[in-house]
């Protein structure tokens, strides 16, 4: 099992939408990052588990538990030419961008991003690091573990 942090904004997608959903199941489209979309592709797999965190909002950090419930599939929004994701360069036979669903787990207490940077053992945590802007990273077992003790 992997583990994961997946970021939304707020404005666009939060965890109340995310729970208001039938099944509070998600197709995570969208993602028009190479390594993003590379992690979904190639590295996630049914059962991983991903925190599910806030970004570009007041109050950025984590604020509930998802797992990946579908592994990866295209990401349909590549092939409509009315989608802000709409993609010229992407086919059927090849498409560029996919995506997985998550459900959700649980809530948590939000998690801020400066509660997190006070912890020694979660410094290497990318969502840490100056200039990470990826949508998706991984999370070491140990980090997510640490965590899970703070919630």
């Amino acid at each position: 099992m992997r583990y994961w942090l997946m970021k939304s904004e707020p404005s666009e997608f939060s965890i109340d939408d995310f729970a208001a959903l039938p099944n509070q199941t998600v197709a995570w489209e969208g993602v028009r990052n190479y390594q993003s979309r590379n992690f979904m592709r190639n590295q996630m797999s049914i059962g991983d588990q991903t925190f599910f965190y806030h970004s570009c909002c007041k109050d950025p950090g984590i604020v509930g538990i998802a797992t990946i419930s579908k592994p990866a599939y295209p990401d349909a929004t590549q092939f409509k030419p009315d989608s802000k994701y709409f993609d010229l360069k992407a086919t059927q036979s090849n498409p560029r961008w996919f995506n997985v669903e998550i459900t959700l787990m649980k809530r948590t207490r939000l998690v801020p991003i400066k509660e997190l940077r006070q912890y020694p053992e979660l410094h290497r945590m990318r969502v840490l690091q100056t200039g990470n802007r990826l949508s998706i990273t991984p999370i070491d077992p140990a980090e997510w573990q640490f965590i899970l003790n703070i919630l």
